[in-house]
Parts: C-alpha cells; sequence; structure tokens
C-alpha cells in the first residue's frame, strides 16, 4: 500500500497544482475578497531562479499569465516587476541567512508594493484605471505574507 500512495503522489501534486493555476484566477475574478497571490507566487519564481527548480518557474508564469488574462491586468507585468525585485534586490537578501522567514518575507514585500507601484504608475501614464486602492489590496498583501512565513 505505501508504494502505491508514492507511485501516485507525484502526479496527484501536478494535477492538484494545474487545477489551483488554471481556476484560482477565475475565482479571484469572480470573488474579489479572495487573495491574489500575486508575492508567493513571485517568491516561488525567483526561488525556482535561484536552485534551477525550473518547474517552479514554470508554475509562476502560468499562473502569471493567467491572473493577467483574467483579471485584465497589463501583460507581462508581474514577470517584469519579479524579474526587477530578482536582479536588484534578492541576493542583497542573503544577509538574513539566520532568520529563515525574513528573506521570503521581504521579498514578498517588494514584489508587492513595487508591483502596486508599478501599476499605480502605468494607470497615469496611460489614464486608466486597472485597480482600485482599498482595504481589500491590503488584505491581499497580508494573506501573502502569511502564506509564504506557513509554507
Amino acid at each position: 500500500m505505501n508504494s502505491f500512495l508514492k507511485l501516485i503522489h507525484k502526479p496527484l501534486v501536478w494535477v492538484l497544482l494545474f487545477v489551483f493555476i488554471a481556476f484560482y484566477p477565475m475565482l479571484i475574478s469572480i470573488y474579489v475578497f479572495l487573495p491574489l497571490l500575486i508575492g508567493v507566487m513571485g517568491y516561488l519564481f525567483m526561488r525556482g531562479l535561484d536552485t534551477d527548480r525550473y518547474s517552479y518557474v514554470l508554475v509562476a508564469l502560468i499562473y502569471f499569465i493567467n491572473l493577467e488574462a483574467n483579471l485584465a491586468l497589463p501583460f507581462f507585468l508581474i514577470l517584469i516587476t519579479t524579474l526587477f525585485v530578482y536582479a536588484a534586490f534578492y541576493h542583497h537578501l542573503n544577509y538574513f541567512r539566520k532568520c529563515t522567514f525574513c528573506r521570503p518575507v521581504l521579498s514578498v514585500i517588494l514584489i508587492d508594493l513595487i508591483y502596486l507601484g508599478v501599476l499605480l504608475f502605468y494607470d497615469f501614464i496611460f489614464q486608466t484605471n486597472s485597480i482600485v486602492l482599498d482595504n481589500i489590496l491590503m488584505y491581499s498583501l497580508v494573506v501573502d505574507i502569511l502564506v509564504v512565513v506557513l509554507v
């Protein structure tokens, strides 16, 4: 029985991950109180680049594209922001080696805040209204931080 569980564990994880990536952004567009998880997926993306786990990168890329398509956000803006945080800040967070959750928390905060700033700048330049600043964005930031600390 134990060998059977080991046999189905990996495909089951991939199927559940695919279902999450495919349907969670659709649920966000319907239920606005669900957190966006941009920071968590951004940290997963950066962690995949740092440790050469390209499955992490692929999962995060598909989530980013699906989220931007479902919420009508500018394409590849999350990816560009995450790559900017990775290039500019991620390797400087190595100073927090003894603090196990400082690097993920600071990465998530940087990704979320820089993405919000870039998105507001995009809205200002093109005179659009992509997001509405309210308490739901703060809720999303707090849930992002909690998810990355718990995982």
